[in-house]
């Protein structure tokens, strides 16, 4: 496998596109300089660029190699490390595979080796994200349906929807990621993940409209002025979420 980039891969932007892409690296014993989904990267390059078709049987045969080779523990921060707004994430996570191949079960515990560590971080990052997002979500009721919108730096709806699937099972809702341009919906006691630009709500109900202007009564009643800490608000509630929580948004 040559050590030099001589090529760009481009894909569909799945997790099967990206594995897709990993077999032709070694099959062709190439390493590229870059793997980026088509719709999102830039097509100019110093670089030949070819498209990796996704093929289901070889990104399964990858897929299948990972726990073998390197353990369930690297294939879950495989999987995750892809939800993640790592700068090159697609190369870095080659990267890692290259290196799980040669060392196996011991590549998740290698934190000095840049590679690693990297995607550990990201990894973290992500978590933390998902965790505070738990908190910050707010639904409107938009006739039986709740609908909260989102805008989070990772790609944190897979990660975030079993919570949300359990505390309102008995619910139709939807969340959207204006980041990532992605809608977890569930009706009918069927989750589904689906691709979307954008959403257009319709105007608040008189109910949900009281139903906030409660929320927000309720939020700032409670506060402690004398107690009032801009910076540990700030700290524990990034202000980048403040937009779509009700009680913060006429501060944004």
């Amino acid at each position: 496998m040559s050590d030099r980039p001589t090529v760009i891969y481009y894909y569909d932007g799945t997790y099967a596109g990206f594995l897709s892409c990993v077999f032709e690296s070694f099959s062709e014993k190439e390493i590229p300089a870059g793997i980026f989904a088509a719709d999102t990267a830039d097509q100019t390059c110093l670089f030949g660029a070819k498209y990796i078709e996704t093929d289901r049987q070889r990104a399964e045969r990858v897929r299948v190699s990972i726990p073998k080779k390197m353990g369930l523990e690297a294939e879950d921060l495989l999987e995750r490390a892809f939800l993640t707004c790592m700068p090159q994430r697609e190369l870095h996570m080659l990267e890692f595979m290259r290196l799980g191949y040669q060392v196996g079960r011991r590549v998740c515990s290698m934190l000095t080796d840049p590679t690693v560590d990297r995607i550990e971080k990201a990894v973290k990052f992500l978590g933390r994200e998902a965790h505070l997002l738990l908190g910050f979500v707010r639904f409107s009721e938009c006739g039986d349906v709740l609908i909260a919108q989102i805008e989070p730096k990772n790609n944190v709806l897979p990660v975030i929807a079993p919570h949300f699937i359990s505390r309102f099972s008995g619910e139709d809702f939807m969340i959207f990621d204006r980041t990532n341009k992605m809608a977890l919906i569930y009706k009918d006691g069927e989750p589904s993940f689906l691709r979307a630009e954008k959403i257009e709500l319709p105007p608040e109900s008189p109910e949900e409209q009281q139903c906030r202007a409660m929320w927000r009564t309720f939020y700032d009643t409670i506060g402690i002025e004398g107690r009032r800490n801009e910076l540990c608000r700030r700290t524990h509630m990034p202000r980048r979420y403040w937009k779509d929580m009700t009680e913060l948004q006429h501060l944004v």
